[in-house]
This record gives structure tokens, C-alpha cells and sequence, in this order.
């Protein structure tokens, strides 16, 4: 009985804690559906007393905003296909492979999670100015091809798929890349649904990289539209908070199809080292 009230607790204040957290992401969203009148008001209303889709199709027309919203799902999607391909192969190359000097190549990787961005900042710019990328929106998504956090996830998750079941199919003849294909990637599908939502989250709240390798207004990601979306002498908080509430929709829905894969990936990543 004991462990059942703590149990129902421990449920009440998770419930109490997420709803305090959603407070605010739930009024930015209701704002979307006021008026100039409605938010603009000295006594403000959660709920809307009119509603009105006129922010998002002001922000839609005037902001060009259906244009910032493609290019950053165009980044974020590409972006993820390409991430989650090389991190999973080299996750699987350090984690079912043993040849010299591939804890010293795990070590490295490691070793740069310490290095924040700001430090290779300059370096990657420079890359990418000698390679003509600077200024396209492969700029946002070659440098994030691969990341040592998700070979790392990728790692430590295929550390627990069992070695028989490549050695079985190596006896029938099944080559590597088939192996890869048909056996590590269906066994991986939690660790590889819980990088692909990582890495669409950080290539659609991405601000400061697309700031620095970005200058041309057509090809703005949508977080970088909604920051310079302000004129000399007021600001249309109106369609900023629209595109802000849009700008939501596409982690939640993903969260949503993936939670279960999410979840189990994130318990399973950890199991072995």
C-alpha cells in the first residue's frame, strides 16, 4: 500500500510539474487566435474572446513565411536522413568491429562533445566559404552530417544487439552491407528513432548557425525569419506569435508517432558501455 501511494504521488506531481511547463507553450498558442484588440489589451484573457486565423495568413502572405517554413523543413528533413545514416554506420563500425586503434578513434570523438560551438565556429566557416557552400542551405546541413553524440548513442545501443545474429548470417553468406541493412538497422530502430528526433529538433531551433552562414532573406530558416521579422519603429507581434505557434507543430507531431521508440532508446543507450 505503501508503494502504491507513492506511486500515485510520485504520478500527481509529474502531472502537476508537466502542466505547469505547458502553461506557457498553451497560452503562446491561444494568443495565435486573438486579435490586435484581444492582445494588445490591458486586461490580457487566456482564452481568446473572438477567434481568428488572421495572424497566420497576415504572416503567411506578408512575411513570406510559407517560403522560411519549406527551407527549414528542407534542412531539418535532409539534415536527419544524412545524420542518422553516417552515425549509425560508424556506431556500428565501433561497436561490432575490433581493429587497432578504434578506442583511441572512440576516445576523440568523444573528446570533442567538450568543445562547445562557438570554438569551431570560425574553422567551419572558413570551410565552407573555400568550398562555395557559404550562403546555400547546405551550409545548415553538412556540417551536422555527423555528430559524436549521436555515434555515441548509436554505440552504446548496438552494444546490446547479440554478435550471433551477424555471425549467422555471415555462415549463410549475407555480406556486410546486407547485414547492415537487414539485421542492425530493424534492431535499431529505438536508438535510430531517438537520433532522428534529436536531430530534427536541432536543425529546426537551430538560430545561431544559420545566422552566421546565411545572409541572403530568401533562403532564412524560419527561426531566423522570426527574429528579424520587426520593422525599424514596431514589431507585428501579431504574426510573430502565429509563426511561433506553428513553428511548434512539427516537434510535437513527431514526438508523438516516436514517443514509444524514444523512450525505449533512451533507457536502452545506456545499458552497456
Amino acid at each position: 500500500m505503501k508503494k502504491r501511494q507513492g506511486s500515485k504521488a510520485l504520478y500527481v506531481f509529474a502531472i502537476f510539474f508537466a502542466l505547469v511547463c505547458l502553461v506557457p507553450v498553451v497560452y503562446i498558442i491561444l494568443n495565435a487566435f486573438k486579435p490586435s484588440s484581444e492582445l494588445y489589451s490591458a486586461t490580457p484573457t487566456f482564452l481568446p474572446r473572438q477567434w481568428t486565423l488572421s495572424n497566420f495568413t497576415e504572416a503567411l502572405q506578408k512575411g513570406r513565411f510559407g517560403t522560411y517554413i519549406f527551407n527549414t523543413l528542407f534542412v531539418a528533413t535532409v539534415s536527419t536522413i544524412i545524420m542518422v545514416t553516417i552515425n549509425t554506420m560508424s556506431g556500428y563500425a565501433l561497436a561490432k568491429f575490433k581493429f587497432r586503434g578504434s578506442s583511441i578513434i572512440l576516445i576523440i570523438i568523444l573528446s570533442t562533445i567538450m568543445l562547445p560551438l562557438e570554438v569551431i565556429m570560425v574553422p567551419v566557416f572558413s570551410v565552407l566559404k573555400a568550398t562555395g557552400l557559404y550562403n546555400s542551405l547546405w551550409a545548415l546541413i553538412i556540417p551536422s552530417a555527423a555528430t559524436p553524440t549521436g555515434i555515441f548513442i548509436m554505440r552504446q545501443y548496438l552494444l546490446t544487439v547479440p554478435n550471433e545474429l551477424m555471425e549467422s548470417a555471415r555462415i549463410d553468406g549475407a555480406g556486410e552491407l546486407r547485414i547492415f541493412a537487414q539485421i542492425i538497422v530493424p534492431n535499431a530502430k529505438p536508438a535510430i528513432a531517438t537520433l532522428g528526433i534529436f536531430s530534427f529538433m536541432w536543425r529546426w531551433n537551430d538560430y545561431v548557425w544559420p545566422l552566421i552562414a546565411i545572409s541572403d532573406p530568401d533562403k532564412y530558416t524560419l527561426q531566423l525569419a522570426i527574429s528579424n521579422f520587426s520593422g525599424e519603429y514596431a514589431v507585428d507581434w501579431n504574426s510573430m506569435i502565429a509563426m511561433a505557434a506553428i513553428s511548434m507543430v512539427p516537434m510535437l507531431i513527431i514526438f508523438l508517432i516516436f514517443q514509444r521508440q524514444f523512450v525505449q532508446g533512451i533507457q536502452t543507450a545506456g545499458l552497456k558501455g
